[in-house]
């Protein structure tokens, strides 16, 4: 089945733009430059959409397939923007044998969104991750800073509804 893509425009600004450019610069002729700078334009940008990936190609003077099949490789990297509400919900061991398959399933129907999208408004991202550390906690979902634990697919409507008012 083929990844549904983002919905939400690249959005850069010109300061931003500038940013990307002095540091692709700084880095020009250096030999494995390209780890350290898709890692700060991540930093500046929140993620490395197409527009992103070709400047660093076109300004390291690398084949874009290159810069494409290195941010693709890594899990540090993200090719869609993340939410203002970054929602992860724990698909490890203990989370999974208490739940948490069917609380993900319940995030995304509220949400409209699979695992690895953004809502339209940028206002929701979704990820399935594996352990988040708080087994005796399980099944957990984090939504940025704050951890949500003994869930039940019942609780997610409540949870989200707190986030979507804001």
């Amino acid at each position: 089945m083929a990844k549904r893509r983002s919905s939400v425009p690249f959005l850069g600004t010109a300061e931003q733009e500038e940013q990307l450019l002095r540091l692709i610069a700084s880095h020009k002729n250096e030999k494995g430059a390209l780890m350290p700078v898709l890692q700060q334009a991540q930093d500046i940008y929140g993620y490395l959409p197409p527009e992103v990936q070709k400047m660093i190609a076109e300004g390291l003077n690398i084949p874009l397939e290159e810069v494409y099949g290195v941010a693709t490789f890594y899990g540090q990297f993200n090719l869609t923007p993340k939410g203002k509400y970054k929602i992860s919900v724990c698909l490890g061991t203990a989370c999974y044998v208490k739940g948490s398959g069917q609380v993900l399933e319940r995030v995304e129907e509220k949400l409209g969104i699979k695992s690895g999208e953004v809502t339209a408004d940028g206002k929701f991202s979704l990820d399935a991750t594996r352990c988040l550390g708080a087994c005796g906690l399980a099944p957990i979902m984090t939504i940025n800073d704050d951890i949500y634990g003994c869930l039940a697919p019942a609780d997610i409507s409540g949870i989200i509804d707190k986030y979507l008012n804001d």
